[in-house]
């Protein structure tokens, strides 16, 4: 049987993202074993996508850790590829197809950014969105547009919250080493009492890390529900099918939110780019400043997507 390897590292953000190419991947194949190299935070989830046969764990030794990095390069030489898909396309798996090549032996096709490979996409040289980016490279490979993210296979009974039926969700957090992609905690306070006056319960959402600024919000708005590291990414899904909207700044759960089709606001610094990577459906608004100090709450407001009428029975 002819097998497949597609490769895809990481960040949250990214994984959703990519779920509509790991689906066209998958129907391209069909009947083909197909095998994923991901790293352990994102086995789990992408298990249960079921399109997969297989998926391998990458570390990601240092490059200078020669004895590891050659064994996983042995490890894909060995699995006999007709075809490597790297979604991941970064200088790490561009290595891997440059050791491939030093190995000597039969170099299998290679969808991606790495120099010399068989079906090449150039780094662009311009702003373009990761999803279109993406689309680009599968034509390469005769795979037509993938599409929008579909959470259907992520499911969870959020009945434990007891959350009322008309709620929003708000995600203050943020990756912790890059502050500047936050809204200050006081502006979310002041939208979750907003989002409560109009009827709709603000619900807080977030990890450990961002406690202090969920116990901030709360104190602000003790209607507020605290929900801070008590939700996996299949809650997340969950409750991104039965919220009202969404706010939340650009970070990983606010794109499995918004990729379970809430109406979303998500909040971008000049940290990041949402020209490359944000959530995407006609559901989602995106607002920016160059400092979300910047941003205020009658501005926030004044963007919020229409809430649902009512949360799905």
């Amino acid at each position: 049987m002819t097998s497949i390897l597609v490769i895809k590292h990481s960040a949250l953000g990214d994984i959703i993202l990519s779920l509509p190419q790991l689906r066209a991947i998958r129907r391209h194949h069909t009947g083909q074993h197909l095998v994923l190299l991901t790293t352990a935070p994102f086995a789990d989830l992408l298990q249960k996508t079921g399109f997969f046969d297989e998926i391998w764990c990458d570390d990601r030794p240092k490059l200078w850790h020669v004895r590891r990095t050659l064994a996983l390069t042995r490890r894909i030489s060995n699995g006999r590829f007709s075809r490597v898909y790297d979604l991941q396309g970064s200088q790490r798996t561009r290595w891997y197809f440059r050791l491939l090549q030093l190995l000597g032996g039969r170099t299998p096709e290679w969808v991606g950014n790495a120099r010399g490979c068989s079906h090449h996409i150039p780094d662009p040289t311009e702003p373009v969105h990761i999803s279109e980016l993406r689309r680009r490279q599968l034509a390469l490979a005769g795979i037509p547009d993938p599409g929008l993210p579909d959470l259907d296979f992520l499911t969870a009974d959020i009945s434990r919250f007891g959350l009322p039926r008309r709620f929003a969700l708000l995600v203050p957090g943020g990756a912790p080493h890059r502050p500047a992609k936050r809204w200050p905690a006081a502006q979310f306070g002041g939208l979750a009492n907003h989002l409560s006056a109009q009827g709709l319960t603000p619900v807080l959402i977030g990890r450990a890390a961002e406690r202090v600024q969920i116990e901030e919000i709360r104190r602000l708005c003790p209607a507020a529900i605290d929900l801070c590291d008590r939700t996996s990414i299949a809650d997340l899904a969950a409750l991104g099918r039965a919220a009202a909207l969404a706010v939340g700044n650009d970070t990983g759960p606010m794109h499995v939110v918004a990729a379970a089709r809430c109406p979303s606001l998500v909040l971008f610094s000049a940290e990041s780019d949402p020209r490359k990577v944000s959530p995407r459906g006609e559901w989602v608004r995106l607002l920016q400043r160059q400092s979300l100090e910047q941003l205020t709450l009658a501005d926030a407001i004044a963007n919020l997507p229409q809430a649902r009428p009512s949360a799905p029975a």
